[in-house]
């Protein structure tokens, strides 16, 4: 797969799929019973300058992101942010299927207020693995907000068009984000064995003495180990422990230091080094900023 296609702007998107102008140069709804599949879009690395929400159902094609496949089942989310790469795999000239796609450069976030906060929606950096499942019910409470948003764009623009526009799309980000709160709870006994699998990993590898080598465990590495993207398995972590990956990392190397301070003659220093810091500074201000005290002073006491 070794083509690769840019789509730079809303005006090339609908020429690409063989809609007319676009009636807003910023945004636009695509509703995909009307893109008919051609084969020079298939098996091609895609990359959209312009975030991306889509609601299929059902769709015959697998959607390859990063290194996975996915196919969608009826009433699956997917959210992409500029710059992602994708590509559609298996081609099907007469496969059809329903749903829509919300494309909208972030140009038209810059002068509001949800511009400044669109990384609060960390899904965008979710795996496909990690789609949104949603019910028929779900699905109708975010087409009726797309439909505002293409009634808005599609007629007489005015000084109040993009206010309308965007609050319709911060409504639909915010169904999304009670929609995924809905989903993780209906996956808890999922989220309790992930939980138990991303310890036992944090504990292998200070066992394994990896830290040492590797530095202190990154969370990037972490979520790989578990088929997660980062911001997937920081939620869920957020959402059961209250910590994030880094905030449950950082607590597990502070109680690793506790007991090496308590039960060995090691300085501070080599603690520090032994537990992966690169610099002993480093672990003497996350010591203290999570203990309230420094490493000798806790050793002293204790």
């Amino acid at each position: 797969m070794s083509d690769f296609l840019k789509i730079e702007s809303i005006s090339q998107l609908h020429r690409m799929l063989g809609y007319d102008k676009p009636r807003h140069p910023l945004i636009t709804v695509i509703d995909y019973s009307q893109v008919k599949n051609r084969p020079e879009h298939f098996n091609v690395k895609i990359v959209v300058d312009f975030y991306v929400i889509s609601l299929k159902s059902p769709a015959p094609v697998a959607l390859q992101y990063g290194r996975q496949y996915y196919d969608f089942d009826e009433g699956t989310m997917l959210f992409m942010a500029p710059g992602q790469v994708f590509s559609v795999q298996e081609f099907n000239e007469d496969s059809q299927y329903d749903g829509w796609g919300l494309y909208f450069h972030p140009d038209l976030l810059v002068q509001a207020d949800l511009g400044r906060r669109m990384k609060e929606y960390t899904f965008f950096s979710y795996a496909v693995s990690e789609a949104l499942h949603v019910s028929e019910d779900e699905q109708q409470t975010l087409s009726v907000l797309v439909d505002t948003i293409r009634k808005e764009y599609s007629s007489n623009l005015d000084v109040y068009s993009q206010r309308v526009i965007v609050t319709a799309i911060e409504q639909l980000l915010n169904y999304a984000q009670r929609f995924y709160g809905r989903q993780f709870l209906t996956r808890q006994k999922f989220n309790t064995d992930l939980i138990s699998r991303f310890e036992a990993l944090l504990a292998g590898y200070f066992a394994r003495g990896q830290q040492t080598e590797q530095g202190l465990p990154a969370v990037e590495y972490l979520a790989a180990e578990l088929h997660l993207s980062p911001s997937y398995l920081t939620d869920l972590l957020k959402r059961e422990t209250g910590k994030t990956t880094k905030e449950y990392i950082q607590t597990y190397v502070i109680e690793q230091a506790k007991l090496r301070l308590l039960n060995s003659t090691e300085t501070v220093n080599e603690i520090a080094y032994g537990l992966g810091f690169d610099y002993p500074q480093y672990f003497n201000r996350l010591f203290k900023a999570k203990t309230g005290m420094t490493p000798v002073e806790y050793r002293t006491l204790n």
